[in-house]
């Protein structure tokens, strides 16, 4: 128990940093988008190897590969949804929303692979992906929204302890699961990682770097794949 809640504060503190430094300072354009496309390089590395590969190792192509599936959809149908149904006064539940749907999979995953003796390469790839994403958010509340401070940053903080508790909870569950369902797992937050970096991720990379920030995802899969 004690490791999953370091594995979940690894995760959550990144995100309680970086909507602290985006509530009080403007990034450079290019600085978060290297930041952006450096966590992509380390998502591509953990997805294939942390994820994918040991759930279809264990449960096989008839049973990963649906559920890879399933998590790119779940995950590109409720990014749309929220896109297109939540309006810019509900900029905050977007912002959590969106921060939610990247992290529950990947910090479910975390959780039930612990029972594996965890990963510390998911660990740096999911901590590395969320600084961009709480910084540009919590700046863009801060520009956009004219929310207060101290109201973002408890909303912050409250995303960043859910998704640490999500990472405890799947641990909690990991030992009265088969080894099966934590393949299914697995296969499904690689999925909904996918989608993050295809839908996300990658193309804001390019737009706010332009195109040296390829050399920024390869430094990230070669930390990754390095550390595995």
């Amino acid at each position: 128990m004690l490791t999953a809640i370091i594995y979940g504060l690894a995760t959550a503190v990144p995100i309680a940093i970086g909507a602290a430094v985006g509530l009080r300072w403007d990034l450079p354009a290019r600085l978060l988008a290297t930041l952006m496309a450096f966590g992509a390089g380390t998502m591509i590395a953990a997805v294939s190897s942390e994820l994918f590969q040991p759930a279809f190792a264990q449960a096989g192509i008839g049973l990963a590969g649906p559920a890879l599936f399933l998590g790119t959809a779940v995950y590109v149908l409720a990014d749309h949804l929220v896109e297109t149904r939540l309006s810019s006064s509900a900029i905050g539940p977007a912002l959590m929303l969106g921060v939610f749907l990247d992290g529950v999979p990947e910090n479910t995953a975390l959780g039930v692979s612990l029972s594996a003796g965890g990963s510390i390469v998911l660990v740096v790839a999911i901590a590395v992906g969320n600084v961009p994403e709480a910084v540009s958010g919590a700046s863009l509340m801060r520009r956009e929204h004219d929310a207060s401070i101290r109201s973002a940053l408890i909303l912050w903080m409250t995303t960043a302890a859910i998704l640490a508790g999500v990472t405890v909870g799947g641990s909690a569950v990991s030992g009265f699961t088969s080894p099966t369902a934590t393949s299914v797992v697995q296969a499904f937050a690689g999925g909904a990682t996918l989608g993050v970096l295809a839908n996300g991720l990658m193309p804001e990379a390019y737009r706010e770097g332009g195109w040296w920030v390829g050399l920024a995802t390869a430094g990230g899969f070669l930390l990754a794949f390095v550390l595995a």
